[in-house]
């Protein structure tokens, strides 16, 4: 069969190469984040008290409603997917969720994604908390690195923002990582005015003394409780010049063009701040990630409208040749930009627990 795309390459419609795929394993979380998936209507409501946004809770439904799911993928589809990503320029893989660390044998995923040729990077995120458990495994199957998600350092405030009373055990596993020899090792902060933007100097001094390297992230509109608004917004603007009222920051000259972090040392140590604002400061035109999500859809931005069923392909007996043909054919359909801020922007109707971090 004749191939339309001849590139070797994922190269959109603007001339961005992509090079980054998410991937996530599952769409189920442990943990219940107010930013994200809330236990009740008043977690969703968190922001109620300090702003007045007029946002109520849905109406809950006066039966409750069977949806049906598309089955998740197998290792062996996740790997074929990748496995033609790879071939076609794919050079780093993030595994995500939910929290993949809920993948039972996630180990063997990560050691069929590992052996790849043509991979130079393969990364986790999670929350950390069963990571005590299957961290070794993981390190030996051939992660490279990992990513935690730490929004508070306070024990009752990390209950509250989480819905779990597990900081000790998050703790431990930034710990462990590091035992591993896993590198980088990052902690990624959702920072949001009146929830926890009063720990962005704590969570940094944390990194500085234990030599982390820390991202700062703006608050998204990708919560299921939908009551994201400007007002909860604390800028990438403002986190730094927080930061830089009581550290010493040194500049850090960009690995890439289309790194999302704006960078820096922390008083001269091994630790490192970064700072990601797709709000105020978006990154749009250099942006080379595309995602898989836990169902098979690809979506080529984190806010786009549109998914393209890659899990059809992979379970119809679609040749990989028809595989790389749909890869280059959804890339030149990626977006332009996000719409954040602007009137016509849409929420997707996927939350971050279901497209993948």
């Amino acid at each position: 069969m004749y191939s339309y795309f001849r590139d070797t390459t994922l190269t959109d419609s603007l001339g961005r190469v992509l090079r980054d795929l998410r991937v996530s394993v599952t769409d189920r979380c442990n943990f219940r984040c107010l930013y994200c998936l809330p236990d009740t209507d008043d977690d969703a409501g968190f922001h109620q008290a300090r702003f007045q946004t007029g946002w109520t809770a849905p109406a809950a439904p006066p039966f409750p409603r069977l949806r049906a799911r598309p089955p998740p993928l197998h290792f062996d589809e996740i790997e074929r997917a990748v496995r033609i990503a790879v071939q076609l320029g794919i050079e780093k893989v993030r595994l995500t969720g939910g929290e993949p660390l809920l993948q039972p044998q996630l180990p063997a995923l990560v050691q069929k994604i590992a052996r790849l040729p043509g991979l130079r990077d393969l990364a986790l995120t999670t929350n950390g908390f069963l990571f005590a458990e299957k961290g070794p495994a993981l390190r030996d199957a051939g992660l490279r690195r990992v990513t935690f998600s730490l929004d508070s350092l306070d024990r009752g405030h990390f209950k509250k923002i989480t819905g779990r009373d597990r900081l000790p055990a998050v703790l431990a596993a930034i710990e462990l990582a590091q035992k591993l020899g896993l590198q980088p090792v990052k902690v990624n902060a959702v920072i949001i005015r009146g929830l926890n933007d009063h720990e962005i100097i704590p969570l940094a001094q944390f990194a500085r003394a234990r030599q982390l390297s820390l991202r700062f992230i703006e608050f998204m509109p990708l919560d299921s409780g939908r009551v994201w608004n400007n007002q909860l917004v604390v800028s990438g603007a403002e986190i730094l010049r927080r930061l830089q009222e009581r550290l010493s920051l040194q500049p850090l000259v960009a690995a890439n063009p289309a790194q999302t972090a704006k960078r820096w040392a922390v008083d001269g140590s091994a630790a490192e701040i970064g700072i990601i604002a797709p709000v105020t400061e978006p990154f749009c035109a250099h942006c080379n990630r595309l995602r898989l999500t836990a169902d098979g859809k690809i979506r080529a931005c984190l806010f786009s409208a549109a998914e393209h069923d890659l899990g059809a392909l992979l379970r119809g007996g679609a040749s990989d040749e028809t595989i790389r043909d749909f890869f280059h054919a959804v890339v030149l359909q990626k977006e332009a930009r996000h719409h954040i801020g602007e009137p016509d922007f849409l929420q997707p109707a996927r939350t971050m627990s279901g497209i993948g971090g």
